[in-house]
């Protein structure tokens, strides 16, 4: 698990399995249900505090994967790298908003 983590901050992942597996497709999955979740409990009639913090749960590890693009894209180089530093911050603040 802590090799996941490293390889990713190191900049030594896959630029495309980063931004299109880990990112857009796990981290979006992750972030859908925990929204997904917090309604439900909203629904339940839960204190707000935790329908908020089960809703930003997932944020740091969000803000993590993003940074990852941009230390991986920054080491790759080029427009496609560029495409996915803008599409990761766009992504960031989806996830956050919604």
């Amino acid at each position: 698990m802590t090799d996941f983590f490293r390889t990713r901050w190191r900049g030594e992942a896959p630029l495309d399995l980063l931004f299109w597996r880990d990112m857009l497709l796990i981290g979006t999955l992750i972030s859908v249900a925990s929204s997904a979740l917090a309604l439900i409990l909203l629904g339940l009639k839960l204190p707000l505090w935790l329908v908020l913090a089960v809703h930003f749960l997932p944020v740091p590890y969000n803000i993590f994967l993003t940074i990852a693009v941009w230390r991986t894209a920054e080491k790759s180089g080029g427009f496609k790298a560029q495409l996915m530093m803008l599409g990761s911050a766009l992504w960031l603040i989806a996830t956050v908003v919604a």
